[in-house]
């Protein structure tokens, strides 16, 4: 073993032990979170409500301005239709169809990119056991604009209340 003399040479070997060691730790940082493959995508809500014109439980996709207003004309008639540059962007949206009351919601809560594919997760809220509801029916939905992609979009449901 080899004794050091003199405080520079040994605050040296410090810090580039240091910065080894830091090194390292960001590689295998790096390595565990960019496992997955999976890149969070940011989303804008375009709508989100108990009311829309889709009764069935509906998972939509909208990558032209063609398919956008039929769509819009469909669910919406008589609203203005929110504009959506789709030469950038397309819209996903999912519909939980017609609910007997009041107090039941659903939420993208996120988006996920993995090369030119997408996956989508949702939350279902539904009211509580002893929850005062409005006795109407109900069409919750939620639509975001996204950013284009050309691969396909999957959807997966997560636990909600």
């Amino acid at each position: 073993m080899r004794v050091r003399t003199g405080g520079r040479k040994l605050a040296t070997d410090q810090r580039e032990g240091y910065s080894r060691a830091m090194f390292a730790i960001l590689i295998l940082l790096a390595a565990s979170l960019g496992g997955s493959g999976l890149v969070p995508v940011p989303f804008t809500t375009i709508s989100q409500s108990d009311q829309s014109g889709v009764e069935e439980l509906r998972q939509v996709v909208v990558r032209t301005p063609a398919e956008w207003k039929a769509f819009w004309k469909e669910n919406w008639p008589g609203l203005p239709m929110p504009a959506v540059d789709f030469t950038k962007s397309m819209v996903i949206g999912v519909f939980l169809g017609s609910r007997p009351t009041g107090g039941y919601r659903v939420t993208i809560t996120g988006i996920e990119s993995e090369g030119a594919n997408v996956a989508v997760t949702y939350r279902e809220d539904r009211p509580g056991a002893r929850d005062i509801l409005a006795q109407v029916l109900t069409f919750p939905h939620h639509l975001v604009r996204v950013e284009r992609v050309a691969g396909e979009v999957k959807f997966a449901r997560a636990e909600g209340r």
